[in-house]
């Protein structure tokens, strides 16, 4: 058996095959001795009528398939780990010349892994919006550790106020007539929160336990449910009893209940060290961020569909994943949007493009700057997946799995990449009404 290699664009290969007459003529034997258990033929034991009689019953064409199958995925393998090639999508048969005493002349074509040709990619200059700490950003980091202090409390001197939370029955009707959906016992609301229709909870106010009322509201024209959306609608209610947050003043107290600090002002600098810490990484992740994609702009490079293609079934599928940690089925989601996965994926496209050209584009620079990750690179991305996982470096990388180091041996070398883009490059900030105008000629670019 022979092969050669032609390379047809940058991003699709031609690949031949000749297999001499006496190995195609071994493959059809074998694969008349797996068909023949299956033939039945007038005169003869199933399975026991002659190669000679097939063939003149059937013709010889009935094993080739087979025969070609037999000789094909190794021969293939073989051919695409000498050149080099990354196929991409399955390969497309072309036949030349087949028959019993002849050799076996065929040719595949594929899209594999195109070539990326490189522009500039160090020194690069860009511009981003930098985050930058703020008193509000403390403030909400405190009130987020103040509401896990905080407790809840029944109310039975008042009636409801806005903030409560509310136990109740509620009935609905639309024109005197119960609907789907629209009764309910023992729910919890806290009125506020804005997660009923609007005027239900505003009405709520001022009602006290063991109240009832019928509350008047109407159903928006955008509504989820054909069946009620902008209907007028009477919800008889009653309140089975009221409860309040108490919050934890703001003190020493509270400071060394919710953390390792003695007093408030200490666990209070703590907070601004982590979140400095946290807008760094996040201006500097944003920064190389808009290298990758001005590399990537600088670049020239021809994906195949195919390569889009699995990068959206890709997506999908993560979306599944993070669907079903919060307890939701994406059919059932999409079924709720009126959407199928083929318009998911359609609408994911340009996401899946420029994920894929990104990838090829790092790839390229790791292959053309020879970037090799050292153990000691691999070593630092395994212990930054332990600490984001939460779990102990040394049960961590006992549970890896091969293809998990490998992945995690990429993640390393796309840092190092990353870090090279980082060197030399010249950041500005994107003054506020620069980004204002940048916002904005997006999404009249996208109008049009």
């Amino acid at each position: 058996m022979s092969y050669s290699y032609e390379k047809l664009s940058s991003n699709k290969a031609k690949l031949s095959f000749v297999f001499p007459a006496e190995e195609f003529d071994d493959a059809m034997q074998k694969a008349f001795l797996k068909m023949r258990r299956s033939i039945n033929i007038p005169g003869f034991r199933k399975g026991k009528a002659p190669r000679k009689i097939v063939e003149t019953m059937y013709g010889e064409s009935i094993l080739y398939d087979d025969a070609i199958n037999l000789l094909f995925p190794d021969a293939y393998e073989a051919a695409v780990k000498e050149y080099d090639l990354s196929p991409v999508d399955q390969p497309e048969f072309n036949l030349e010349e087949i028959g019993s005493g002849k050799d076996l002349k065929f040719n595949v074509e594929v899209y594999v892994k195109p070539d990326v040709t490189l522009g500039d990619y160090k020194g690069l200059e860009v511009e981003i919006e930098k985050q930058h700490l703020t008193d509000a950003m403390v403030d909400a980091e405190i009130e987020r550790d103040r509401d896990k202090a905080s407790r809840t409390i029944d109310v039975e001197d008042r009636p409801v106020e806005n903030g409560d939370i509310v136990n109740l029955d509620y009935a609905g009707t639309i024109d005197g007539v119960a609907f789907d959906g629209g009764t309910a016992e023992k729910q919890t609301l806290t009125i506020g929160s804005g997660n009923f229709i609007p005027g239900f909870e505003e009405q709520m106010i001022g009602m006290a336990v063991g109240e009832e009322k019928d509350l008047n509201v109407r159903f928006p024209d955008e509504y989820h449910s054909a069946e009620v959306a902008g209907k007028d609608a009477v919800f008889h209610v009653k309140v089975n009893g009221i409860q309040k947050v108490e919050k934890p003043e703001l003190d020493d107290d509270f400071a060394a209940d919710i953390s390792d600090f003695d007093t408030f002002a200490d666990y209070k600098a703590d907070i601004v060290k982590r979140l400095t810490e946290r807008i760094g990484k996040s201006n500097e992740n944003a920064a190389k961020n808009a290298l990758v994609d001005k590399a990537v702009e600088n670049a020239q490079v021809d994906i195949p569909h195919a390569m889009i293609d699995t990068q959206g079934d890709y997506m999908i599928r993560e979306m599944e994943m993070n669907a079903a940690y919060q307890g939701v089925r994406l059919d059932d989601y999409l079924k709720y949007m009126g959407m199928t996965r083929e318009a998911l994926k359609a609408q994911n496209e340009p996401e899946a493009t420029r994920r894929v050209k990104n990838e090829l584009v790092i790839d390229a620079i790791r292959r053309a700057e020879g970037i090799e990750p050292s153990e000691e690179d691999i070593e630092k991305q395994i212990a930054e997946q332990a600490e984001r996982y939460g779990q102990d470096l040394e049960d961590f990388r006992k549970g890896l799995t091969e293809q998990q180091k490998e992945y995690l041996k990429d993640d390393a070398a796309i840092s190092l990449v990353l870090d090279l883009l980082m060197k030399d490059a010249v950041i500005h900030e994107k003054k506020p009404e620069e980004a204002g105008k940048e916002t904005e000629k997006t999404e009249n670019k996208e109008e049009a």
